[in-house]
């Protein structure tokens, strides 16, 4: 069975789909793994370490071919339609496959008669956590997150008690307690920074603590969702939440937004107002820019001078860290792909609720309502 881990071709992803370190788990499975020469070369994972681990590297002139001989493609991001309409039927591309925006590579997936499984849609159940890259890859940018915040504070995280005076600590806010969220606020706790936090599920206070929170209570209605995810919330919630944490936010030097729910865009935490109201120095970092953003006027990608205030646009966050951001990324593809393979062939339970989950396309038939619905009912 083939495995074969193209180069990303998307401006700014860093990431790849295979390190070397796992290229050994799937030989000892009966898998060749096929890397496009380069793939992992912003990752710090150059050819020769692909090769000595047992990947066989193909030149880029190649791919194509290489494309319609294998069995499982793994990528970050989805095929673009010129390659996914190269590969061969019955094979399965695994990515962050978006279901109502990856149309094109769904079409031509669905033309090929292969199968599209995506990171976007794996359940949060128990037996799925090793394969969940939405968290793994969380994690990294929450952490990416609380660095940012504290390199662009022009002053201290940490109390510092000198001789020349006492220096306070400086106060953190945390937006969204989800993976995200709780790996910024522990990561801005260890920095030596006041972390407090909010989220509209009552049951992330304990996780709040847990990691040297300080967790914010509103006087508002719970929105606790299905799958650990927040529901969405009605506009006049909205903006009476916006209300009761106006004056945390002006209170706080450094605000981090992680808020998302999946599929939609991403709801609107803080306004121009809002931000108007913290003092002249303090910074913003938006992590959900890429999908509408928190925090309003923040544009993916970009640093915006706000009155005085930085606001950080999020954009590719964790290929911002592309070595442990792919290393977690190819132990989630092996966890997802491994249990489907059984001497030296792959075959996937489209009854098991995992694959039944995360399955967009199977063999040429699209499966999620989403993605029927964005190419209009095809």
């Amino acid at each position: 069975m083939r495995i074969l881990i193209p180069r990303e071709t998307r401006a700014g992803e860093r990431r790849v789909a295979m390190v070397p370190s796992v290229v050994g788990k799937f030989t000892q499975i009966g898998c060749e793994v096929l890397v496009e020469s380069g793939a992992g070369v912003h990752a710090y994972a150059p050819d020769s370490e692909y090769a000595a681990a047992g990947a066989h590297i193909i030149p880029s002139s190649d791919i194509n071919i290489a494309l319609e001989a294998a069995d499982v493609i793994a990528s970050v991001r989805p095929l673009e339609y010129t390659k996914a309409r190269r590969v061969r039927a019955g094979a399965i591309c695994v990515s962050f496959l978006s279901p109502a925006i990856d149309t094109d590579t769904i079409r031509a997936l669905r033309d090929a008669d292969a199968t599209g499984l995506s990171f976007d849609l794996v359940p949060r159940i128990s037996r799925a956590q090793s394969m969940d890259a939405l968290t793994s890859q969380s994690l990294v940018t929450g952490y990416r997150a609380a660095l940012v915040a504290a390199d662009r504070l022009p002053r201290f995280f940490p109390l510092f008690m000198t001789a020349a005076g006492t220096i306070q600590p400086a106060k953190v806010l945390v937006l969204g307690a989800g993976v995200a969220g709780l790996q910024a606020i522990a990561t801005a706790k260890r920095l030596g920074s006041r972390v407090s936090a909010y989220d509209v599920r009552p049951s992330s206070a304990d996780e709040v603590k847990s990691m040297g929170g300080t967790f914010i209570t509103l006087d508002l209605e719970t929105l606790e969702g299905s799958g650990g995810y927040a529901r969405e919330m009605t506009e006049e919630r909205s903006a009476r939440q916006r209300e009761l944490l106006t004056p945390h936010i002006a209170d706080s030097d450094a605000v981090i937004t992680t808020a998302a729910v999946p599929g939609r865009t991403a709801p609107l935490l803080v306004t121009r107002a809002m931000v108007a109201t913290m003092k002249p120095g303090s910074v913003v970092v938006d992590l959900a820019s890429e999908s509408g953003g928190n925090v309003e006027g923040s544009v993916a990608g970009e640093v915006i001078d706000l009155n005085g205030v930085t606001i950080w646009g999020g954009r590719d966050v964790a290929s911002e860290m592309p070595v442990h951001a792919s290393q977690l990324y190819a132990m989630n593809v092996f966890a997802l792909i491994s249990p489907s393979i059984d001497e030296g062939a792959i075959s996937i339970d489209i009854d098991d609720e995992v694959y039944d989950g995360c399955v967009v396309v199977f063999n040429g038939e699209i499966r999620n309502e989403a993605a029927i619905a964005a190419l209009g009912g095809a």
